[in-house]
């Protein structure tokens, strides 16, 4: 598993909007700012995460985006998930169910199934709350 830049600046954006929690919305030309991220990568992330109904948006001046939620309501595996697709170790896994001709035989299949099973588990435990204590 390895996390590209789009899963990890969309974890820095929500960490960044988590701070700003209860303040109102706050503009991405900030975030950007904030972070060292082009507004026009951002604005990709950004239309993911409010497509996906994670933040909430409003256009023009005053505008910005926000949580729509807690913090703590707000798992680092649900975000990566939705911005990488996938978290699982082994391309086999990527599906349910496994479409690997060899997963009746593979002898290596449960180690990677409990793998896999571990970094969701964990990855689904951590919360934005958690990060920014």
């Amino acid at each position: 598993m390895l996390v590209s830049t789009k899963g990890r600046y969309a974890l820095r954006v929500m960490l960044e909007l988590a701070q700003f929690e209860g303040e109102g919305y706050l503009p991405l030309t900030e975030i950007a700012e904030r972070q060292d991220i082009s507004v026009k990568y951002l604005e990709s992330i950004i239309a993911v995460l409010s497509k996906a109904g994670l933040v909430d948006g409003v256009r023009g001046k005053g505008g910005g985006y926000r949580l729509n939620r807690k913090p703590e309501e707000y798992s680092v595996g649900e975000l990566l998930k939705l911005t990488e697709g996938s978290l699982a170790p082994v391309a086999c896994l990527d599906c349910k169910p496994n479409k690997c001709e060899r997963s009746e035989d593979c002898k290596t299949l449960p180690m990677w199934e409990k793998l896999d099973e571990i970094i969701c588990d964990y990855l689904n435990s951590v919360t934005l709350a958690d990060l920014l204590k």
